[in-house]
């Protein structure tokens, strides 16, 4: 699965521990975890107080923002203007997986698969 930004917001310097057990139990199977370079962008604040964060990031792979040209037709074709959500469903589809997201409107006008946290 591919993580939007609304999972990783913190609280203070608390992560949900709802994304704690998602983290946990992928770890524990093998399943591999995404997120991107604009998302991490998005809720990264205060590095010397996202602790937490860092330390959960460190379970996922980072997708850095290349995909431009594929990003652009998804925004033209959906009538949208979010580069950053485009960028993650762009990404999860070349990975064949979902997203993770508290945007589930958002994902839903991009033609996305995804799942509402």
């Amino acid at each position: 699965m591919i993580i939007d930004a609304g999972p990783l917001i913190v609280d203070g310097e608390n992560l949900n521990s709802r994304l704690w057990a998602l983290i946990k139990r992928a770890t524990e199977r093998g399943d591999e975890l995404h997120t991107t370079h604009p998302v991490l962008a998005q809720v990264w604040r205060k590095p010397a107080q996202q602790a937490n964060l860092a330390r959960a990031v460190r379970h996922f792979d980072v997708h850095a923002l290349d995909e431009s040209v594929a990003i652009g037709r998804r925004l033209a074709q959906t009538k949208t203007s979010d580069v950053v959500d485009a960028h993650l469903v762009v990404v999860a589809e070349s990975l064949g997986t979902f997203i993770l997201t508290s945007d589930p409107g958002d994902m839903s006008k991009l033609n996305a698969r995804f799942e509402a946290y």
